[in-house]
């Protein structure tokens, strides 16, 4: 198989900075894919381009928080335990966490699907802003729900088999393996193609980062890509007078885009041995055999 690397852009349709960076990036090549924000105020734009391109490697962003004072927005269900006391979105995973009533938060994730389809989108698989599915805050994960959605939807989600242990966030958690293993058994016994790993990069602006340094780090990364199939993702966004007002960590948007069109990541990819790779490719070669699944989630909820 060798090394092969999804890059997926996340947040198409947050704002129009956004939507900007990433319609370059994907008509240009640089990137596998992208996934859209429905509920977001940049959606009819994201989702116009990509129809009118006839773009097939959109994905469903499902987005459950809203969590910047100047860009708010609500559900498209309305309900009331999927709100703060101003009617958005939560701005935080562990608001949601606590607050959302589960049947509530399927409903939205049903017309979140459905106005993207509605607006004609082919989608290419299914991952969540900002992780409020996956029990990070206070271990209430609805991610057996979510899997299940996918599967009835017949798209592949963001999840993986194995945890990398050089990627700086989820190697450093304890008590990861287990839960991994228990979500990838579900996801196979459900027919849910996943990833072999997903490596993820600090999203705020670290003490004393530059460009140089965030380059470096990432590039690094292409050369210590572990074999099989592996997404990192990236919020890219151009120079926007608007995005560096109202934005925490504008910066780190603008250096994820232009590393994205550098020549260096573009050298180092090739350099590497990296494939650039998408969802149809684990859509197609990474379903594994639901019995096995199966037998595996139940070894993993016995022991």
């Amino acid at each position: 198989m060798g090394k092969r690397l999804i890059i997926n852009c996340d947040d198409f349709g947050q704002s129009s900075a956004i939507n900007k960076a990433v319609i370059h990036l994907l008509e240009e090549k640089k990137v596998s894919s992208a996934t859209i924000m429905t509920v977001a105020p940049g959606f009819e734009e994201a989702a116009e381009w990509a129809v009118r391109k006839r773009q097939k490697n959109i994905g469903l962003h499902l987005t459950m928080n809203s969590e910047f004072d100047a860009i708010r927005w609500s559900s498209l269900t309305g309900d009331p335990s999927l709100h703060d006391a101003g009617g958005h979105q939560f701005k935080t995973v562990k608001e949601f966490e606590l607050t959302a009533k589960t049947g509530a938060v399927l409903k939205e994730m049903n017309a979140q699907y459905k106005r993207a389809t509605k607006a004609g989108l082919i989608l290419s698989h299914l991952d969540n802003h900002m992780g409020s599915l996956y029990g990070i805050e206070t271990g209430r994960s609805l991610l057996p729900q979510t899997l299940w959605k996918a599967s009835r939807w017949k798209l592949p989600f963001r999840f993986f088999h194995n945890v990398h242990k050089e990627d700086p966030i989820l190697g450093s958690l304890t008590n990861i393996d287990r839960s991994v293993a228990r979500g990838a058994a579900l996801a196979d016994a459900l027919g849910v193609p996943i990833l072999d790993y997903l490596l993820q990069h600090p999203f705020h602006l670290q003490p004393g980062e530059t460009y140089a340094s965030f380059k470096k780090s990432i590039l690094d990364k292409l050369y210590r890509l572990p074999e099989g199939v592996s997404e990192t993702f990236f919020h890219p966004g151009v120079e926007d007078k608007w995005m560096r007002a109202n934005i925490p960590d504008w910066e780190k948007r603008e250096w994820e885009f232009r590393l994205l069109t550098d020549a260096d990541f573009a050298y180092a990819m090739k350099d590497a041995k990296v494939i650039l790779t998408d969802y149809h490719y684990v859509r197609t070669r990474l379903k594994r055999p639901r019995i096995s699944g199966v037998f595996r989630l139940l070894r993993e909820l016995l022991r």
